[in-house]
């Protein structure tokens, strides 16, 4: 898995894999990603920077 994976394209998700994927990254970070945002969250690397600042 790479920064610029697509969770659909690259890892095969479909849409209810990307919104447990967001449900799952809620949870094991404590950090609540609002639906605009998580729509926005597109890749690995989507995923990683909107951890990142939510956490800072």
């Amino acid at each position: 898995v790479v920064e610029g994976a697509s969770f659909i394209d690259d890892l095969g998700a479909d849409s209810l894999d990307t919104v447990e994927l967001v449900m799952a990254f809620e949870e094991e970070f404590g950090v609540e990603i609002p639906d605009d945002a998580a729509d926005s969250i597109l890749t690995v690397g989507d995923a990683v920077k909107f951890i990142e600042k939510a956490q800072a």
